[in-house]
């Protein structure tokens, strides 16, 4: 059963999923991040910019069948199952459809925005109701700890 946990109190939502996906590239970790497009191309954008040290290699989900293969992580409006990822990083509004097909989902939740926290709540019953034991990250907690 996918593992779910919830990253709540992000100060700067994107920002920390391209923490996550330099984590996780560095773990030899293979990544779909899947939310809207503008998000996704703001994320792309936002990677490219990283310095030489924190690079992460990815690609948009309208990549070449190759760049997609090779790509630790791969930005996409719908998760793509079955491509041997073990990551699925949700920035969107919905529960991303075919997200039991990786071993773990994080959700990613806004401190400041109160709609993308009502959406996340509806994301978490729909998991709960489902049997999934949820795991609480609270990155605010974090920070002072």
């Amino acid at each position: 059963m996918t593992e779910v946990a919830f990253h709540f109190n992000a100060p700067d939502k994107l920002a920390y999923v391209c923490r996550l996906a330099r984590k996780a590239a560095r773990r030899d970790t293979r990544v779909v991040i899947t939310g809207g497009a503008e998000d996704l191309r703001q994320l792309d954008r936002m990677l490219w910019a990283l310095g030489p040290s924190d690079f992460v290699a990815h690609c948009l989900e309208d990549a070449g069948a190759e760049m997609l293969q090779l790509s630790p992580v791969v930005l996409a409006t719908h998760a793509r199952a079955g491509e041997q990822r073990e990551l699925l990083v949700n920035v969107g509004d919905a529960v991303p459809e075919g997200f039991e097909e990786f071993a773990k989902l994080v959700e990613v939740v806004s401190q400041s925005d109160p709609e993308d926290r009502v959406r996340a709540r509806e994301r978490w019953r729909h998991y709960a109701a489902r049997g999934y034991a949820i795991v609480r990250h609270d990155l605010v907690l974090k920070e002072g700890a």
